[in-house]
């Protein structure tokens, strides 16, 4: 029985690649420092893997932005806008190319917006999406795929296994960028360049190479099963001597189970973490001569693995096809987990003895191994562990879980309607408000600020005048420029689920347990080990003081049920749903203090709730159903007069709009810039009742939009939607922007408010 992995974190320990990125993004560091650090990380985790017993080890996992990108890059497909980079710069093209590609570039003359972006799956991290045309050509652009296995061959030998998106995957990742074509049609262009590729990977010595096709694991139309079919028959009979391992993760194969064993590949990798139901399926239909690869290492969370659950199902594999015919890893990549838990040294022990980060997992892989061969003292030592998290009091609290099964139905007081009549009376604001998603930068001043007062530094009164100082700072400025609807620019928080988490109990910390959301963009998502509940107020405080500084309405700014879930490693010995109404319950006690305390407007962030929506269609009716609750619980019994906000980011919404609306916010503010206000079709389909804040600035990119850039996309806006609902804002929070581009482009966004009021007229004005 051999071991393999799908990929592995590639931010480094100490996050050198996200520093290593940003300095060379500021000119700080040249092009081959910029490959030394990158090659450093991936030596490292060749080594720790190499260390811990893997028999299959991937390479071309690593990326400086996105494995997407990557792809896009490697076959060719570069948006005909991004050409005068090319020929506008001298040096370090390929590279610059990429990253203007990810983010926008704005120098030299040049203002190239950036390609769009949205979630990986069900996942938050964030892929570049691949824009294709009618004519689309494919090619081998780049040589890194070959360079890269040749790198990782001399340290892995025949151990080093080449990853690649597959070619149906990437495809149905990407978007048709013009009308007339279905992206699925350009397979017939883009099988050949993938033969050329895994031929040459096979020349080089590669003996397997994984192929990452998640969509096998979603629903299909009859021409994407067709499409699969044609592509693995046309690469298995034109590549020589190369193993092909098709990766599947995060859902069953379901109807797909008999496509997935069918095609003429020689391993099949499934996800038995999320799916360990579909094992018996699978190994009904496998052919003679299929490895199966088993996913039964937990690549999205924290948690030691069951060893016991996953002696079964391996023995099961076993028994119908013999231990050569086996093979063991994670589910999916453990690019979605921490690295290493070892450094974790201020955890609670007891806690710490139930938790494997991606080194651990490593070991988990080996272990199962050993004790498939005999190993028992392997498996006590697990089943110890489990059984102490099982009993533990830290975990379970009885007066939490008797408040979620008193649940009933959750609304507001008054229907929409009326609730905007009596909101616009209260605040009456101009037609297109102008707001922010809440955060302002955290300069390096702030982030040494919270760092010296965590170790004791500052003293509490020292710390609080400096967020003070800031907070006022930043409402003058807002008040300067004419935005109506101010934030205090959360300059206490350090991330937007962290801070709730270190207030809330049933929540732990790690000091580095980093995984990547987007480029250079590292989370440290808290762990929720036990029952939720909310002890104190969490945002009164600061709201309002800041308040108390302006007479413009101030929006106290909250995350929600579903995304503090979402960006968190969830317990998973309990229902997600039970979880999410434990953490809405204690957001439904903060919404209600910041209203006693006269906040007015009250945004609840739901970033992430389209994020969580199952990959299959049969599964959505039972989670919507239960996320759109946990949101109003959150609001339940509020006043009329006070608004809720809500936000979400990087979303398609065309298939969840009417649950959307169900969540009945007064506002939703959404990312709608990249896109070109495209997302916004389906709230005009479903001629959505409440307002909305299509998103008209890309924060994700450090490009400053110009004022009529800005109008255009709220007349398309208007065009779309009544003018009289439509709110004027950034895609999302400006924390990890820079202060001079922030206020460019915030000037620029109020200019384009006012223009857009004297170009838009309308019957109804606030």
């Amino acid at each position: 029985m051999r071991t393999q992995n799908l990929g592995y974190p590639r931010i480094g320990g100490q996050r050198q690649l996200k520093k290593a990125n940003e300095q060379y993004w500021a000119g700080k560091i040249n092009l081959t420092e910029l490959n030394q650090v990158a090659q450093k990380i991936k030596e490292e985790n060749w080594r720790t893997q190499l260390d811990a017993g893997i028999d299959l080890i991937p390479c071309n996992d690593f990326s400086f932005y996105d494995q997407t990108l990557d792809t896009s890059l490697l076959l060719g497909v570069i948006p005909q806008r991004y050409a005068p980079v090319l020929s506008q710069v001298k040096s370090n093209q390929e590279m610059d190319l990429y990253f203007a590609m990810a983010r926008g570039y704005q120098k030299d003359g040049l203002d190239i917006t950036a390609m769009e972006m949205t979630k990986w799956l069900d996942t938050n991290y964030h892929y570049i999406v691949p824009e294709f045309t009618a004519h689309q050509e494919f090619r081998i652009y780049t040589e890194t795929v070959f360079t890269e296995y040749m790198s990782a061959k001399q340290l892995l030998g025949q151990k080093a296994k080449p990853v690649l998106v597959g070619p149906i995957s990437y495809l149905l990742l990407g978007k048709e960028k013009e009308e007339g074509f279905e992206r699925i049609d350009l397979i017939n262009k883009l099988i050949p360049v993938y033969v050329e590729i895994i031929n040459r990977l096979g020349q080089l010595g590669a003996e397997w190479v994984q192929l990452d096709e998640p969509y096998l694991a979603l629903d299909l139309s009859k021409k994407e099963k067709e499409a699969f079919t044609l592509a693995y028959r046309n690469i298995a009979d034109q590549v020589n001597g190369v193993n092909l391992l098709v990766a599947t993760y995060f859902e069953a194969l379901l109807d797909n189970t008999a496509l997935a064993v069918s095609l003429p590949i020689q391993a099949l990798h499934i996800d038995l973490v999320r799916a360990p139901e579909q094992l018996d399926e699978v190994l009904a239909l496998v052919p003679d001569q299929l490895q199966l690869s088993l996913g039964i290492i937990d690549g999205r969370n924290v948690w030691k693995n069951d060893y016991e659950h996953s002696l079964n199902l391996i023995n099961t594999a076993i028994e119908k096809l013999g231990t050569d015919r086996v093979i063991v890893a994670p589910s999916c990549s453990l690019l979605h987990s921490p690295i290493d838990l070892d450094g974790e040294t201020a955890l609670d022990p007891e806690i710490k003895n139930w938790m494997a980060f991606a080194k651990q997992k490593l070991n988990e892989i080996s272990e199962l191994k050993q004790i498939v061969e005999g190993n028992n003292t392997l498996l006590e030592i697990n089943k110890k562990a489990l059984e102490s998290r099982r009993s533990s009091q830290k975990v379970h609290k009885q007066v939490v879980k008797n408040r979620v099964a008193a649940i009933t139905d959750a609304t507001r007081i008054s229907a929409f309607p009326i609730r905007q009549q009596i909101q616009r009376a209260r605040f009456n604001l101009p037609f297109f408000p102008t707001t922010t998603i809440g955060s302002f930068p955290q300069t390096e001043d702030i982030r040494q600020l919270r760092a010296k007062f965590k170790k004791g530094e500052l003293t509490t009164d020292q710390y609080e005048q400096s967020i003070e100082q800031a907070t006022i700072d930043a409402i003058r400025w807002q008040e300067s420029i004419g935005i109506d609807v101010l934030v205090h620019g959360e300059f206490e928080r350090n991330d937007m689920v962290e801070y709730f988490g270190e207030q809330l109990e049933g929540f732990l910390f790690t000091n580095n347990g980093w995984v990547q959301s987007y480029g250079s963009r590292c989370v440290k998502p808290p762990v929720i080990f036990g029952d939720v509940s909310r002890p104190n107020d969490m945002t009164v405080r600061w709201t309002k003081f800041a308040a108390a500084q302006t007479d413009k309405p101030m929006k106290g700014m909250l995350t929600g049920p579903v995304t503090i879930l979402q960006w968190s490693f969830v317990r998973d010995d309990q229902p997600r749903e039970v979880t999410t109404n434990q953490i809405a319950l204690a957001i439904h006690d903060e919404v209600l203090a910041l209203e006693a305390a006269g906040i007015g407007i009250i945004q609840i962030d739901e970033a992430a709730i389209r994020e969580g929506l199952p990959l299959r269609k049969a599964k959505h009716p039972h989670y919507l159903d239960w996320a759109v609750k946990a949101f109003r619980v959150t609001t339940s019994g509020v006043a009329d007069k006070t608004q809720i906000h809500t936000h979400m980011c990087y979303s398609e919404f065309n298939d969840i709009i009417e649950h959307i609306a169900a969540m009945d916010a007064d506002v939703i503010t959404i990312e709608t810039s990249r896109s070109q206000m495209e997302l916004l079709h389906a709230f005009a389909h479903f001629e959505y009742p409440n307002e909305i804040g299509p998103g008209v600035y890309d924060i994700h990119s450090p490009r400053v939009p110009s004022t009529d850039e800005m109008t255009s996309l709220l007349v398309k806006a208007s065009d779309l939607l009544p003018a009289q609902n439509l709110w004027v804002n950034p895609d999302c929070g400006l924390k990890t922007r820079k202060w001079p581009e922030t206020k460019a482009a915030l000037e620029n966004m109020v200019a384009a408010a006012k223009q857009a009021r004297e170009q838009i007229s309308t019957v109804s004005i606030r």
